[in-house]
C-alpha cells in the first residue's frame, strides 16, 4: 500500500487554492474543502500519509487532478538501469520503478518521488539540474 504523504496533500491544497481562489476571503471550493479535511485529521492524528484507498472519493479526485498537473517521470534520458546499475544515476529510481514505472499507480509514483527528491544524489538534482527543468516542467 503506496501511502500519500502530506506534503502533497498540502501541495494539492494550494494548487486548488490558486486554481479557485475564495471569493470572499473564508469560502473554500470544493476540491480546497474535501483537501483541507484531510489534512486536518491528518494534523489531528499526527500522521504523516493517508491510504490512497481510504481517502474520501472528493479528496482522491481533487488529489489526481493535482498529481495530473505534475512531471510524470523523474527521467531525464540518462539511464544508467540499462547499463546494469541497480539505481539510476540520471533519475535516481530502482531497476524496478524504471522497468515497472508505467503499471505504477499515482501514489507509489509520488512515494518514488518523494524518496529521491530527499535523497538528491541523482543528476537530476545536480549534474543536469537544468536539464531536469526543461524536461519535466517544472
Amino acid at each position: 500500500m503506496a501511502g500519500i504523504h502530506i506534503t502533497d496533500i498540502e501541495s494539492a491544497i494550494n494548487y486548488w487554492r490558486e486554481k479557485k481562489p475564495s471569493p470572499d476571503g473564508f469560502s473554500l471550493a470544493a476540491e480546497t474543502r474535501a483537501l483541507a479535511e484531510v489534512y486536518a485529521l491528518m494534523v489531528f492524528r499526527h500522521e504523516v500519509e493517508v491510504c490512497e484507498f481510504t481517502l474520501p472519493a472528493p479528496a482522491l479526485q481533487a488529489w489526481l487532478a493535482w498529481y495530473d498537473s505534475t512531471p510524470d517521470t523523474p527521467c531525464i534520458a540518462i539511464c544508467s538501469t540499462s547499463q546494469g546499475d541497480e539505481e539510476c544515476k540520471g533519475c535516481g529510481r530502482s531497476f524496478a520503478e524504471v522497468q515497472y514505472w508505467t503499471e505504477m499507480r499515482p501514489a507509489e509514483k509520488r512515494r518514488t518521488w518523494r524518496r529521491i527528491t530527499i535523497l538528491g544524489t541523482s543528476w537530476r538534482f545536480n549534474r543536469y539540474a537544468e536539464r531536469a527543468t526543461h524536461s519535466s516542467g517544472q
